[in-house]
């Protein structure tokens, strides 16, 4: 969603098909029923108005409650944008990990419910994620750090996943580093763009993402 000069209020938000997604669903079940309403507020209005332009009352206003009230559940602006982010890094890991993927002997069968399933997650998810990428610097160093370890995990399984089909002869000799870097890009870039109510779903795109990335690494030369 392109942001504007003009600041989105808590009530624009509310409505918005544009921020429209699944992100209520990540939000940890331990947490009560107010600090996953008030996260769910939060990640709307960062993702339409920068972490640094969303004040703490634009997040209570997305929930009926006074400014206050945030601190009651969480310490800092940061520590909710921190708790986005990290779950957001972390369920997206755990759904490319799923055992069902895990359990696909061929390499290219891997490497394609891998993508499938990363683009599927980006865009049912695309406002989160789109928090997850846009919003990293906002984060303290030592937050910065620990979403950064996430990130290489989740990049040190998708070059695991094409390096095996290398390594076997199911694709072509290339740069498993170039290509993997495309890979991610290309099911990252969707957040800026997807919409629920477009043209394509989740799984529609993943399905076609996941073939792109088979033309990616090419098949051995004779």
């Amino acid at each position: 969603m392109a942001r504007r000069q003009a600041r989105f209020t808590a009530q624009d938000l509310v409505d918005d098909p544009r921020l429209r997604d699944h992100s209520p669903e990540l939000w940890r079940a331990d947490l009560g029923e107010v600090q996953r309403r008030l996260l769910s507020s939060a990640v709307r209005c960062f993702a339409a108005n920068g972490f640094h332009a969303t004040t703490t009352r634009d997040i209570a206003d997305g929930v009926g409650l006074s400014p206050a009230a945030l601190y009651v559940h969480f310490p800092s602006k940061e520590l909710v944008l921190f708790e986005i982010i990290r779950v957001g890094h972390e369920r997206v890991l755990a759904h490319v990990r799923d055992p069902s993927i895990l359990a696909l002997e061929g390499s290219a069968d891997r490497l394609r419910a891998i993508v499938a399933a990363y683009t599927v997650w980006h865009a049912r998810h695309h406002v989160t994620a789109r928090v997850c990428q846009m919003e990293l610097n906002a984060l303290t160093a030592e937050h910065y750090g620990e979403i950064v370890e996430l990130r290489h995990r989740t990049n040190g399984y998708f070059r695991d996943a094409v390096a095996r089909g290398v390594a076997d002869g199911t694709f072509a000799q290339v740069d498993v580093k170039r290509v993997t870097r495309a890979m991610l890009s290309l099911s990252i870039d969707l957040v800026r763009w997807y919409r629920l109510d477009g043209a394509d779903s989740p799984e529609q795109l993943g399905e076609f993402y996941a073939d792109l990335a088979l033309r990616l690494v090419g098949r051995p030369k004779e």
